[in-house]
């Protein structure tokens, strides 16, 4: 029962017979988006990114085997070494502790590791170093900045020829701008480090929300491509109704997608305590969830906002509501009030209608002669 009333729910919001206002509502959606954005700027400046040793550098011990996983016996062995290095410990699995502080010498890279294994009860076979150079970590960090630059400008060039409008791929972009700076922001609180898998988490997460917009883009293109050979509806109920046409799929992808996301992170950080697990399905996460709220809530509302300085689409809509004038006032964002709506909320709306457009008026016949 419940997969059929959300079937039936899906084609009256594709038929036009139930319809959600979210354009005509745009202001309060950008309120909602500017705080949270401003709000993770405002965590990214306080707290910061926590860098993983893949960028700062440094050396790394991993000790295998233990028979308990607290961690403090871990920074006892690096303070009897070096009493001012503060290390970062973390657990691997169950039976795994790794040890990173900063760039230590060959001698106290043997005294670090013998007094691990003492620690803990191994032998030093058992207990693993590395040394990681920040060169490496610098060239990665080039490298996706270079990959994210490109990414966008190939984004921006494929969407402006492809929808033949720079008003959609400057939408698209925006969205992209809101999706990335909220999961680092988010990244920021929860304090995780950051590493080569999140990096390529955040850069996953631009193309599925980019793919999730488009999809809504060609749906508007679809229902706005006659838009001035009529005057029912205004450009911004068109854009809309393709929003409304599209909700269901976009929730339905969201979910599917979410869901292993979801385990990956849980088994991931509680279960296995792996960290590229948990760097890249936070990351993923994050992303995925915002990247929804932004292709509904944001990329069309910003290209109706962009669209509706056009002269001759603010002339069209003028033109719409000036004919619909006598049936109630506008709303003042482009779509109007139904007239009566109070009065009878259950009143019959016709396919391809959608909330905020009223119907014509029919013309009274005069007696017949």
């Amino acid at each position: 029962m419940a997969a059929a009333g959300f079937a039936q729910w899906g084609n009256d919001l594709y038929t036009g017979r139930r319809s959600y206002d979210i354009v005509g509502k745009r202001r309060t959606w950008y309120t909602i988006a500017l705080v949270i954005v401003a709000l993770s700027a405002l965590l990214l400046g306080v707290r910061g990114l926590n860098p993983g040793i893949e960028f700062r550098g440094g050396s790394q011990f991993t000790v295998s085997g233990v028979q308990t996983t607290d961690q403090q016996p871990a920074v006892d062995a690096v303070a009897e070494v070096s009493a001012e290095e503060v290390p970062r410990v973390t657990t691997v699995g169950g039976s795994a502790i790794r040890v990173q502080t900063a760039e230590l010498t060959a001698e106290e890279v043997v005294q670090v590791r013998g007094a691990l294994a003492d620690a803990y009860g191994v032998s030093e076979d058992d207990v693993t170093s590395a040394f990681i150079g920040p060169s490496w970590g610098q060239d990665v960090s080039s490298k996706a900045i270079t990959g994210l630059v490109v990414f966008l400008a190939l984004v921006a060039v494929v969407m402006t020829v492809y929808f033949r409008a720079w008003r959609m791929a400057a939408a698209a972009l925006l969205a992209l701008g809101h999706d990335l700076v909220i999961t680092v922001g988010i990244y920021a609180l929860v304090g995780w480090e950051v590493t080569p898998a999140t990096v390529i988490g955040f850069l996953t997460i631009l193309g599925y929300s980019l793919y999730d917009t488009v999809v809504v883009f060609d749906k508007v293109r679809e229902n706005t491509a006659g838009v001035f050979q009529q005057h029912r509806s205004t450009y911004a109920e068109q854009a809309n109704l393709a929003v409304n046409q599209t909700l269901v799929r976009s929730i339905n992808t969201s979910v599917v997608a979410v869901l292993p996301v979801a385990a990956i992170l849980f088994v991931g950080a509680f279960l296995l305590g792996a960290g590229t697990l948990r760097d890249i399905a936070l990351a993923l996460f994050v992303g995925m969830v915002v990247g929804t709220f932004s292709s509904v809530f944001l990329a069309t509302p910003l290209e109706v906002t962009l669209r509706s300085r056009e002269p001759r689409i603010a002339q069209h809509t003028a033109d719409v509501l000036d004919a619909r004038a006598p049936q109630g006032a506008t709303t003042g964002d482009g779509a109007p009030a139904l007239a009566g709506a109070a009065a009878a909320p259950s009143a019959h709306v016709v396919p391809g209608q959608h909330l905020g457009t009223a119907a014509q008026p029919r013309r009274r016949r005069g007696p017949k002669r």
